[in-house]
């Protein structure tokens, strides 16, 4: 979609009476009815209306300034630095947080059209259409936990109405959910709005996400490293059983299959996304304050290879 200034011909510095008026004239030149539908000025109309729908609200022009918001008004993905609406409690443990991104009501770019056209085509005014309401936007970031496992959460509305979201088992990063009619209300008869929740994923203190594969480091012993060992290490899931081969270097890396973050349904009805996998890079450490054993056999350990061989 082109650049909203472009589309109504104003400069980036022009101020709201001048970009009206800009699309009031544009409105008058264009609009359907007045051309009968041709399919050209429908296109151009509907280019100046949107165009207008942005950057005619000052809030709006303002995100799309700050490149929070792209030429047809959609957010750049998550966003958690947008302004908020009301008050907005996480149902659920742990240090999540919703914060709130509202498009407004009391602005279209059709509100004014009465005062710009008045009746087209001899039939006098037109009758005011249904209207689906607003949506209200939230964003949420949630545990590592609960986007393999899922769950709940409380949403308080702007208005003071609470609804509940679940997260379900599997959700991305990214991913928006949406709750059909818990928007505000529609006019005229209109649908009401929804409410849509992008979720973001906290960072994680063990496991590092790569799509829906996680890593993890695991320090072993020298003593495991040589002679291998049986470890257990922490998954999603709960602590498993490793097997760590004998002669294992610092760097290896094992894989524990499908016991990264669980796949999500693709579509209703359809089938799982395969799990992910956990890929554990083994790290040999040495004790850190030393070890008078360990010191005195490596003085009389002949160590007759060269570990740097492939660097010459």
């Amino acid at each position: 979609m082109r650049d909203p200034y472009d589309v109504l011909g104003v400069s980036t510095k022009a101020g709201a009476a001048e970009i009206k008026k800009a699309f009031r004239a544009l409105a008058k030149k264009h609009h359907p009815d007045a051309h009968g539908n041709n399919p050209a000025k429908v296109k151009r109309f509907q280019e100046a209306s949107a165009a207008y729908e942005v950057i005619g609200d000052k809030e709006k022009r303002a995100q799309y300034d700050r490149g929070e918001i792209d030429a047809a008004g959609q957010p750049h993905g998550f966003d958690p630095g947008a302004q908020g609406f009301g008050g907005f409690r996480p149902g659920g443990a742990g240090p999540q947080d919703f914060e709130s991104r509202w498009g407004g009501e009391g602005f279209r770019a059709e509100d004014i059209f009465a005062d710009i056209l008045g009746g087209h085509s001899g039939r006098g005014r037109r009758r005011p259409q249904p209207r689906k309401g607003r949506d209200y936007q939230f964003s949420a970031t949630i545990t590592l936990d609960e986007a393999a496992a899922g769950g709940t959460r409380r949403v308080v509305l702007g208005n003071g109405r609470q609804v509940e979201v679940r997260i379900p088992a599997g959700v991305k990063d990214g991913q928006q959910i949406r709750l059909r009619g818990q928007g505000t209300p529609g006019e005229r008869g209109g649908p009401p709005g929804d409410v849509l929740i992008t979720i973001a994923i906290a960072p994680h203190p063990v496991f590092t996400r790569e799509g829906r594969n996680l890593r993890m480091e695991l320090p072993i012993t020298l003593k495991e490293a040589v002679l291998g060992a049986k470890v257990q290490v922490p998954t999603l899931s709960g602590p498993l059983t490793l097997t760590i081969p004998a002669h294992s270097n610092s760097g290896q890396v094992l894989r524990l299959k499908g016991k990264g973050l669980p796949g999500a349904a693709s579509r209703p009805g359809a089938g799982r996304e395969a799990a992910g996998d956990l890929y554990i890079r083994l790290v040999v450490t040495l004790p850190e304050k030393g070890d008078a054993k360990l010191d005195a056999f490596a003085r009389t350990w002949p160590a007759d290879y060269d570990p740097r061989a492939k660097l010459r």
